[in-house]
């Protein structure tokens, strides 16, 4: 590792050499969330995005040690943002999932929660959100001390280039939507422009949030998410990633983290 310090509030930054390095302590990071949650809870509810973040998740997790040491019947997997395609489709984020990851794990596959691909986004938004209440109200997934909002054991994200998480674009109006869980797009900036996402207040109630770059392209974001840049700049979706309660970290490789202040950080 070539870098891991913390922020003033609490926030936790990792910088890594190596791809491998940073996959690795994903998945002892994950691994270890899972235990503990299981232990206290007996299950341990995690929402997955979709991209380079699966790949980076199953580049160590699908494999000994973790393929045999994490108890996958305990885990039931949502998605925090999900292209309203086919789960066929090569856009899915379901397909992703599926091909590099839940294929390989013995997950129970009732405890996988995709979403109704059949209807329009707004519907699709709305039965997903339906699924989690049931899931809040059975205690599978918990509830957050501070509002009524779910409580994810772990919610798992990447970033663009542009500084946007989940389905959650710079300067759209969904940023100001407090009172659903789950709402839905249908101009996405990035194609295919339908989709469903959850809101800042249920990624802002999970237990812990893990935000994870790499790439050069993305440096200026994550600079700008993480660095004290002043009130002047507008905040970037991934700057609005503050839980209430909850621990955040950001996994960044070299190039993701070439733009940081890494001054301002305490070892």
């Amino acid at each position: 590792m070539a870098f891991s310090g913390s922020k003033e509030d609490g926030r936790e930054v990792k910088i890594y050499e190596y791809l491998d390095e940073l996959s690795t302590d994903l998945a002892d990071y994950i691994s270890e969330l899972s235990e503990a949650s299981v232990k206290e809870r007996g299950v341990f509810a995690i929402a997955l995005s979709g991209g380079s973040l699966i790949s980076l998740i199953t580049r160590k997790l699908c494999e000994v040690p973790y393929s045999k040491t994490v108890d996958w019947s305990k885990w039931y997997i949502f998605w925090v943002d999900e292209r309203v395609v086919a789960k066929n489709h090569v856009d899915s984020n379901y397909k992703l999932a599926k091909d590099v990851f839940l294929s390989k794990v013995p997950i129970v596959p009732s405890h996988v929660h995709s979403i109704n691909d059949t209807v329009t986004a707004e519907k699709a938004a709305e039965d997903y959100e339906f699924v989690i209440r049931q899931l809040v109200r059975t205690r599978v997934i918990s509830v957050s001390d501070v509002s009524d909002c779910p409580k994810f054991d772990l919610i798992l994200l990447g970033m663009g280039p542009d500084g946007h998480i989940a389905s959650l674009f710079p300067d759209h109006s969904i940023l100001d939507e407090k009172d659903e869980w789950v709402t839905f797009v249908t101009d996405s900036p990035k194609p295919p422009p339908e989709r469903i996402t959850f809101t800042l207040p249920v990624i802002n109630s999970a237990s812990n949030v893990a935000v994870v770059v790499t790439g050069s392209s993305k440096a200026e974001a994550a600079h700008l998410a993480i660095d004290d840049v002043g009130p002047d700049v507008p905040s970037s979706p991934a700057k609005m990633v503050q839980p209430n309660k909850g621990k955040l970290v950001w996994y960044l490789d070299k190039a993701a983290a070439s733009k940081l202040d890494c001054t301002r950080f305490s070892e």
